[in-house]
């Protein structure tokens, strides 16, 4: 309900003060959010606004591979030797036992030397 002495000044041009009291956020203390840890202050707990900055953002720093190990191609492999892996990174731990031909996204230099040291061969696809 409005109050009366509001509804009989509506429509005067100045009936909430001065005539420069509603130009600027002076008279109201600010637009917006503005003072809400300040002057403000019972407002913003009443509304429930959060202040300051909440949690972090963080960026992703490069894209996860995923990898196997040398000692596993073994049992990837065929009776041939040949091994395709072509969405998996070939890491160097472990042992090559036999002559393989490898087809993967990328080998480490530890687990290309131990590869072409058996006599097989490591394809970059």
């Amino acid at each position: 309900m409005v109050r009366p002495k509001t509804k009989e000044k509506r429509g005067h041009r100045t009936y909430h003060g001065k005539h420069k009291n509603m130009r600027g956020g002076g008279t109201r203390g600010g637009r917006g959010d503005s003072g809400k840890c300040k002057h403000h202050f019972m407002r913003s707990i009443l509304l429930g606004t959060e202040m300051g900055k909440h949690g972090f953002v963080r960026l992703p720093l490069a894209e996860e591979v995923d990898v196997v190990n040398v000692d596993e191609l073994d049992q990837l492999a065929g009776q041939d030797g040949k091994v395709e892996i072509n969405e998996l990174k070939v890491l160097g731990r472990g042992r090559v036992t036999r002559k393989l031909e490898v087809k993967a996204l990328g080998f480490t230099a530890a687990a290309k030397s131990k590869i072409e040291a058996a006599g097989g061969q490591a394809v970059v696809v």
